[in-house]
């Protein structure tokens, strides 16, 4: 009820305990006035002890909350005068009666959350209600994100972790799973197929013998003149790079084909040898450690990572901004199998709602605490007036049925004092 509602209908209730009083007050007069007979004498005993009931609960219930007339009789104006006992009564009432920590763990298992929340996330489309409101928090809260602060954390993070990483250990098991079973021959038997069919193809080789005869030519012309002496240079040349061109197509074939070969072997000491050092060798670790650290110093690498804030925030406002948002789908399923998981696994029900109730356990304490503490404070704070005005609009309405019943009931018993006093 409202406060002007409540404030009409006290004046209603005093205005008919008032007039109520009147009345018995008057009939008491007419009562009198008409003393010597005997049917008035009863009304009269009516009235006298209706007044005076009347009367007397007018005074009690003013007394609640003021000097009746303004006159400072004593224990009078009770709640004003004892707010702040009133206060720390309620306050403890609250936090004993309300508050119990046993009496809310037993709520918390009663009203059994993990189902309740189960049932509703299961229930027609909550669950993609709760994708949106989830989504209406996620995209306000992107406007007050500070993109500055992001970047920075985000680039500190990323380098920290990294700091931290051995990437010459790390390396070295990662080597040592693509090396097992051989993994590694395999790769090389593939390298040195393509390498083969690659020179298998005459073109390929006039371009790789062209090839040599421009390096030789460039690194090697002394030579190359010594050979024009004794032929023709340039016939020569063709054919000594065509020769070595074979030469290394056969080699390729014989370690290819032949899976004892020497330089297979060879080839697995060197890869052997290499994940050691990068797993044990402090010089491959520093050198490592120099590399990452100059990697993660480069100006690049920072605006790597701030444009991923960039584009991820981006993104996330492209997405939501649409009716068939990916990132609002997934909240929605994860929240529907998430109430599905629940309904149908009810040892993780009971597994949560315990987990509920040994928190509340744990906060209760401190909870019961500073709401009795924040009751007291703020009875404490209020104004007398204030204090007396809201009391008087919460329950005033109802006093005055004391005192419409004080006067009825003791006009009852004037009425049987009467008889009695006749009788006797």
């Amino acid at each position: 009820m409202k406060n002007i509602d409540k404030k009409q209908a006290l004046a209603n209730m005093r205005l008919f305990a008032t007039s109520l009083l009147l009345l018995v007050a008057a009939l008491y007069i007419l009562a009198r006035s008409r003393h010597g007979h005997h049917a008035w004498d009863w009304v009269a005993a009516f009235a006298e002890a209706a007044m005076i009931g009347a009367l007397a609960d007018w005074f009690a219930v003013v007394a609640l909350f003021k000097h009746p007339l303004g006159l400072p009789i004593p224990h009078t104006a009770i709640i004003p005068r004892n707010k702040e006992r009133i206060a720390d009564n309620l306050a403890a009432f609250v936090r004993d009666k309300f508050l119990d920590t046993e009496v809310l763990v037993e709520k918390v298992r009663e009203f059994n959350p993990t189902l309740k929340i189960a049932a509703w996330l299961t229930r027609g489309a909550n669950a993609a209600l709760l994708a949106d409101k989830l989504v209406a928090v996620f995209v306000g809260a992107l406007d007050f994100i500070d993109d500055l602060q992001v970047r920075q954390l985000l680039r500190s993070a990323v380098a920290q972790r990294l700091q931290q990483l051995d990437v010459g250990v790390l390396a070295g098991r990662l080597l040592d799973t693509l090396t097992e079973d051989n993994r590694h021959q395999a790769l090389l038997d593939a390298g040195l197929r393509r390498c083969a069919r690659l020179l298998d193809d005459p073109d390929n080789q006039k371009v790789l013998a062209g090839m040599i005869l421009e390096v030789a030519g460039r690194e090697y012309p002394t030579m190359l003149r010594m050979v024009g002496v004794v032929s023709n240079t340039e016939e020569l040349s063709e054919k000594i790079a065509a020769s070595l061109v074979a030469g290394v197509n056969r080699w390729l074939h014989d370690i290819s084909d032949d899976p004892q070969h020497p330089r297979r072997r060879q080839f697995d000491d060197t890869v052997t040898e290499f994940i050691e050092h990068l797993k044990h060798d402090p010089a491959y670790h520093a050198r490592i450690a120099q590399w990452k650290h100059q990697l993660l110093s480069a100006p690049l690498v920072a605006q790597y990572i701030d444009g991923l804030w960039d584009q991820l925030k981006t993104w996330l406002r492209d997405d939501l901004a649409r009716d068939d948002s990916a990132v609002r789908r997934k909240i929605a399923a994860g929240a529907g199998q998430l109430g599905q998981w629940l309904t149908d696994n009810p040892q993780l029900r009971d597994s949560v709602n315990q987990h509920m109730a040994d928190a509340a356990r744990a906060l209760v304490f401190d909870l019961r605490e500073t709401i009795s503490h924040h009751i007291a404070s703020t009875v404490k704070k209020w104004e007398d007036s204030e204090l007396v005005r809201e009391l008087e609009l919460s329950i005033g309405r109802d006093l005055q049925f004391i005192r419409i019943n004080g006067t009825l009931v003791g006009g009852l018993i004037g009425l049987i004092l009467h008889g009695l006093f006749l009788f006797l």
